[in-house]
């Protein structure tokens, strides 16, 4: 929700398809969002998930399938910085950027992609960014977290 994800969500529903999105369940501005998307004339339906949580992430796409049907689509976009120096880097930083960028990424992609494989259709689109490529300064976690995206 909002800035990049809202930009794709646009552009998918403008593209023709049924579009989803997911919110962390502590977001409180999600009713909102979905009202201001509304408002625009998108009919977007928001699922509370914690992408860091497998089983979230099971719930939130057996809601989906419930209220929407398959996934033919998924864009893993999930993304949090902690930024900072790694001298300063903790452990607790380290570990919430990989859960959210890296870990999202596995546990939302194995619930919908052996559901495309037996539909013999599906695309998966992972968000990465140059950071994952080169690295960039007080982002250690974060680029470390893109590069392993790329790879996937």
């Amino acid at each position: 929700m909002g800035g990049l994800g809202e930009s794709i969500s646009t552009k998918m529903a403008d593209a023709g398809y049924r579009v989803v999105v997911t919110y962390s369940p502590g977001n409180t501005k999600h009713r909102e969002w979905v009202a201001q998307m509304k408002q625009g004339g998108y009919d977007i339906l928001a699922v509370a998930c914690d992408v860091a949580d497998i089983e979230s992430c099971g719930r939130a796409v057996a809601e989906i399938h419930q209220k929407v049907g398959a996934i033919d689509v998924l864009v893993n976009n999930a993304g949090i910085t902690r930024d900072m120096t790694f001298k300063k880097m903790d452990k607790v930083n380290w570990d919430a950027v990989m859960r959210t960028n890296l870990d999202g990424l596995f546990n939302m992609t194995k619930q919908v992609a052996d559901g495309m494989v037996e539909r013999n259709w599906g695309r998966i689109i992972n968000v990465s960014t140059v950071n994952g490529s080169k690295g960039a300064f007080g982002q250690t976690h974060y680029s470390a977290a893109k590069a392993r995206l790329h790879c996937f």
